[in-house]
């Protein structure tokens, strides 16, 4: 079982797949995607709108299987793209023009209630050490994807 205790507040990473399927099946578990982190990592030679769709996709069938809140964050420049239809289960949110996706994600995690399980995905290393503080559990970019893979 995942400890997700007081103990474990400064080192809140979630290191491998098998791991992450643990976190996926506490109840209640909220999943928050740092879309293009996650996207540039895993085919940066696509087109956004198709790294986008491909993403949500694959979180998609990931929601299916594990029942998990997930939201998928993306920035929204000065101009948000025309938004993906989001499949059942899966939010997807794009930062207002004057807000990077890093500041809705940290906003995101502020705003759940004490106590909720949260996992945030991103590599960021200063997106994952602000959602730390705020008690959430991180997960790398690449262990996302070697699950989803």
């Amino acid at each position: 079982a995942v400890d997700a205790g007081p103990a474990t507040m400064a080192n809140r990473a979630v290191a491998d797949p098998a791991e992450l399927d643990r976190m996926l099946e506490l109840p209640q578990v909220h999943v928050i995607v740092d879309g293009y982190n996650v996207t540039k990592t895993a085919y940066p030679e696509l087109p956004l709108a198709d790294q986008r769709t491909r993403l949500i996709s694959s979180m998609a069938g990931l929601q299916a299987r594990v029942g998990a809140e997930v939201t998928v964050v993306f920035d929204g420049g000065t101009r948000p793209p025309a938004q993906p239809r989001a499949p059942r289960g899966v939010r997807v949110l794009f930062s207002a023009p004057d807000e990077i996706a890093d500041d809705l994600i940290r906003r995101l995690v502020a705003a759940e209630p004490s106590g909720r399980v949260l996992v945030v995905v991103t590599s960021d290393g200063q997106v994952v050490r602000d959602v730390r503080v705020s008690g959430a559990w991180t997960v790398p970019s690449a262990v996302l994807l070697e699950r989803l893979g």
